[in-house]
């Protein structure tokens, strides 16, 4: 299992490639953008632990990308790495809500012992937020790994779990196979596509406290889950 899950927008590929390189040595999992338009479309798909940002970067700057990330958390951290050194530079980068901001050129070591700070602190305040959803009349609380209905309580697995919360975070929505597959599994393949199919099964009869909640399998495309 990987220490975090990481966000890294750097347009200077060089850069970027020796950075994740060190990082996933550490045990990290690295996602690198070379742009802040792409690393937000990927901060959208995957939940990310901490975001490390490049202020100057081509189609959306540091900066703006900031600004997007938290305006849908507070939570996650986001680390600034850049050359500007000037105050106001700094500043700005705390107004859009970075929580530390690290000058080139600086040493591996320093950075992780940066991410590390901030990731415990995160991962506190995740444990401290309880991170529910209302489906229909159920009410599904990802952190207790449960659906509560009435006096009702259904208790599910960790991989349960994750699916429910990504159908939640997309009611009334089409997902596609493999899009459902790359967000919960982390790969598209046949024989986890298969194992995805289960757990679509176990989904559908925790679904029976509530008839109004249907998972449909879309023929072709994918599935959709659906409340009235």
């Amino acid at each position: 299992m990987s220490k975090a899950k990481v966000l890294l927008a750097e347009d200077d590929l060089s850069l970027g490639f020796v950075i994740k390189d060190n990082l996933q040595d550490e045990g990290y999992e690295v996602v690198h953008c070379p742009d802040g338009e792409v690393a937000w479309q990927q901060f959208q798909k995957k939940g990310f632990d901490i975001c490390l940002l490049d202020i100057n970067m081509p189609v959306r700057d540091g900066f703006s990308l900031a600004k997007k990330i938290r305006s849908l958390t507070d939570v996650v951290p986001i680390l600034f790495i850049t050359a500007k050194t000037m105050q106001e530079d700094k500043l700005k980068g705390f107004q859009t809500g970075a929580d530390d901001y690290i000058t080139k050129p600086f040493s591996m070591q320093e950075l992780m012992m940066r991410m590390e700070v901030f990731l415990r602190r995160s991962k506190k305040l995740q444990a401290d937020i309880k991170e529910e959803y209302q489906i229909g009349k159920l009410r599904f609380v990802f952190n207790e790994l449960k659906i509560y209905h009435d006096k009702e309580v259904i208790s599910l697995t960790q991989r349960e779990s994750d699916l429910l919360r990504f159908f939640a975070q997309h009611l009334n929505k089409i997902l596609k196979r493999e899009e459902v597959l790359l967000n919960v599994w982390g790969k598209d393949d046949y024989f986890l596509g298969r194992s995805m199919d289960v757990f679509i099964t176990k989904l559908r009869k925790h679904f029976k406290a509530d008839p109004n909640i249907v998972l449909e399998t879309i023929h072709g495309v994918g599935f959709r889950l659906k409340t009235d």
